[in-house]
């Protein structure tokens, strides 16, 4: 069933209650390092102000542990989105409450309210902690609108409960419609169909990796969490990263890429350091050989590159989620910073998932490169895997 979208919704003369993702990081000086979230919500604020309507801003920042924290306030952000906005933003001192609510009553259209962080309340990451929570934050708005991709892998008040309570009108923003059309497109691709999946832990990425078994048809696995493969194969990894629980199941993963003749590559050289700092002596090794004890793979090899770029030149659609070496020692960042390189060239479909592959991309200027580079890394990954997304199912079916 389609979900609502905001273009559907009758938004003269209302208060449209936006979850958006300005989870973003912030200078010592309090001031927002990348501010790519907050632009990435530019074009659903400025559609709502144009259409009559005001808009009253939700997000979370950072992880609070015991209620408010000074360290995580979204004023910061109320500052960037003013200076991009070109006009105030008020800036509310809590996100419910008798005081909040006369804010948003006040809001006249063409004004703009971002609350407080929403997780100095506890109840927005466990709804059952406080169920009139959710039901606060749906009081302040007419209808609702969830544009913050990037949370909607979870049950939370302002991604999920907070529908409920604007059955009929809850809908979906433009970044969030974006996200659902490039990656439902992954679903049922245009073949060739390669997946890269990098990153530290295979326990994080196993149900995107099991999901792409009868979706891609070839598998490119590197970063960290290549080594517990290596272990499944009796490769020696040295003092390498690994989790030795998860040996069976990548023992497992390979075998059933064999029995399905899916391509499963895992790199053919590393680059290998004797400490974990970018001014490590290094050298590069055959990876069958085994990494010696004492010593640790930190990257992807000059042959594993050459071999990845040839093969991926074949593809039609390609998926890339986590880093393929330690990305943020510059020494170690060539093997995540040349496959970027190579996709950002590819006439192929390139679809990236968020995380820290976002931040390699962003950091060689590419972005513009790439048919999708998601905000969400988490959520992209659980979309993929499932289909679908709790902050998704949330919304309103049209009619």
């Amino acid at each position: 069933m389609a979900k609502l979208q905001l273009q559907d919704l009758d938004l003269k003369g209302k208060k449209v209650l936006v979850r958006v993702d300005f989870n973003v990081p912030l200078n010592k000086d309090g001031s927002v390092v990348d501010d790519t979230r907050i632009r990435a919500s530019l074009p659903t604020i400025q559609y709502i102000l144009k259409s009559g309507g005001s808009a009253i801003l939700m997000s979370h920042l950072g992880r609070p542990k015991e209620g408010p924290d000074p360290q995580f306030s979204l004023a910061p952000c109320a500052k960037a989105l003013s200076k991009l906005l070109g006009m105030p933003v008020e800036m509310a001192k809590d996100c419910i409450g008798e005081k909040v609510e006369k804010i948003a009553r006040d809001l006249k259209p063409g004004q703009v309210l971002l609350l407080e962080n929403l997780r100095f309340h506890p109840a927005e990451e466990k709804p059952s902690l406080d169920p009139t929570f959710a039901k606060k934050l749906a009081t302040l708005g007419d209808v609702y609108v969830n544009d913050a991709f990037g949370t909607a892998h979870r049950m939370h008040s302002s991604t999920a409960a907070i529908a409920q309570y604007l059955p009929g009108k809850s809908a979906a923003g433009f970044l969030m419609q974006k996200e659902i059309n490039f990656l439902s497109s992954l679903l049922s691709p245009k073949r060739p169909f390669f997946a890269i999946v990098g990153g530290a832990k295979i326990s994080t990425k196993m149900g995107v990796l099991k999901s792409l078994l009868s979706k891609a048809d070839g598998i490119f696995i590197g970063g960290g969490m290549a080594f517990t493969f290596y272990l499944a194969q009796g490769v020696k990894i040295g003092n390498s990263i690994h989790e030795d629980d998860q040996i069976p199941v990548a023992a497992e993963f390979l075998k059933e890429c064999a029995e399905k003749k899916i391509p499963c590559w895992l790199p053919k050289d590393l680059i290998i350091t004797d400490a974990f700092h970018d001014n490590a002596q290094s050298k590069c090794i055959i990876a069958s050989q085994g990494i010696p004890d004492g010593w640790q793979g930190m990257d992807i090899g000059p042959q594993t590159l050459e071999e990845w770029s040839k093969a991926l030149k074949n593809a039609t659609t390609i998926f890339w989620n986590g880093p393929l070496g330690v990305f943020e020692f510059p020494h170690f960042a060539k093997g995540t910073e040349q496959i970027a390189k190579t996709l950002s060239s590819l006439k192929a479909i390139t679809v990236v998932g968020g995380g820290d592959s976002v931040a390699a991309i962003n950091r060689l200027g590419l972005i513009s490169s790439f048919t999708h580079v998601s905000t969400g890394g988490g959520a992209s990954l659980e979309f993929i895997e499932y289909g679908h997304l709790p902050g998704i199912d949330a919304l309103s079916d049209k009619n």
